[in-house]
């Protein structure tokens, strides 16, 4: 008859840790190493770390989708970190667990909208509950956009009236102070020509400048241009192809430009189930740019690099990128990105290179 082995040390400590795990699961109702994965995690994602960014001029695609499902991708919205400033452009679906898991800073100086289809504006409550929850803030989040922001920042005001009433019953005026609640609006005026732009933030060394773009039936409809510490980037918004992208962006070092492909949509309308998706997918495209409309614009406005977002239609497979672009790298031969979820940008001052990294 065999005897047993005797365990060896090391397996002596896993058994062991393993009994009294389980002991403490059923004694109490938590497990002692689950809880320190939860803490480690938790304690990865808190604020101090949002201040964790290179030096220069940051941009964080916190959203590059559509109102398309895509599993991989959120609704349309960019970050942009410089120095201690920052702001987020659009409020695309799902931004707001994006931005928490980017860790920019939760209490942003703005929130920039493009223009008011659902798909740029669907976070704006949740980006502002997040700003005041998250901080305690005395002060509502600042919305800035062309005209009719307004409307739009008093229509989430009343639909999140309620939601603010219950947190400040359950958590205390102390740690959500009314006054901080929900956002308030500041209308940019443009003037009257197609490519109309204006300064709507210069302080700290960071220049904002909002421009006039063409979405079609969607008017009005405006891009934004950051400059800081001798870097550039303009973020495009939805626009079709426009002279005002080539004068406004001229000389940025990566252009952020939404893109829809021709070709792809195509497909959706010839071969939907349902004709109001044939009907949308064949209507879509003429207010949009093509990833060959893009490469036009970045190399009018000598771009040193284009980067793409807004994506239409879903793409998740890097397999399907040479086909999504086209013939864009013939029009613009320097690089082209497919932006992703979480992808960084980082542009130092005093160089030419943009350093690619995620940050989730």
């Amino acid at each position: 008859m065999k005897t047993a082995k005797p365990l060896k040390p090391l397996a002596v400590i896993i058994v062991a840790s393993i009994v009294i795990a389980a002991g403490f699961t059923a004694a109490f109702g938590w497990n002692p190493a689950v809880m320190a994965i939860m803490t480690a995690e938790f304690r990865k994602n808190q604020e101090p770390a949002a201040r964790a960014f290179p030096e220069g001029l940051n941009v964080v695609l916190i959203g590059t989708g559509s109102p398309m499902g895509d599993i991989t991708r959120e609704g349309a919205c960019i970050a942009v970190v410089a120095g201690e400033r920052t702001f987020i452009v659009d409020a695309g679906e799902g931004a707001n667990r994006n931005i928490q898991l980017s860790k920019i800073p939760s209490k942003p100086d703005a929130l920039l909208l493009t223009h008011f289809h659902s798909d740029h504006i669907a976070s704006l409550g949740d980006i502002a509950l997040g700003h005041w929850g998250r901080n305690a803030s005395t002060e509502p989040l600042l919305v800035i956009g062309p005209p009719g922001v307004d409307r739009v920042v008093k229509g989430f005001n009343e639909a999140y009236a309620l939601d603010d009433n219950y947190r400040v019953e359950h958590h205390s005026a102390e740690w959500m102070p009314p006054a901080g609640a929900g956002s308030v609006a500041r209308t940019v005026e443009l003037g009257p020509e197609g490519d109309a732009a204006a300064v709507i933030f210069d302080e700290d060394g960071l220049k904002v400048t909002m421009f006039r773009v063409d979405h079609g039936v969607v008017k009005p409809a405006v891009g934004y241009r950051f400059d800081y510490q001798g870097r550039s980037v303009a973020i495009s918004g939805d626009t079709m192809y426009t002279e005002s992208i080539v004068k406004n962006a001229a000389g940025v070092d990566i252009l952020f430009c939404e893109a829809l492909s021709v070709p792809f949509v195509s497909v959706i309308e010839r071969y939907a189930s349902n004709p109001s998706t044939a009907k949308v997918a064949h209507d879509i495209p003429d207010y949009h740019s093509s990833p060959v409309d893009a490469a036009k614009m970045a190399r009018g406005a000598d771009a040193g690099m284009l980067a793409l977002y807004h994506i239409i239609p879903p793409t998740a497979s890097p397999l399907m990128f040479p086909s999504f672009l086209g013939d864009a790298g013939k029009y613009f031969p320097r690089q082209i990105t497919i932006g992703a979820d979480g992808m960084m940008f980082n542009l130092k001052p005093g160089s030419k290179t943009v350093r690619q990294s995620r940050r989730f």
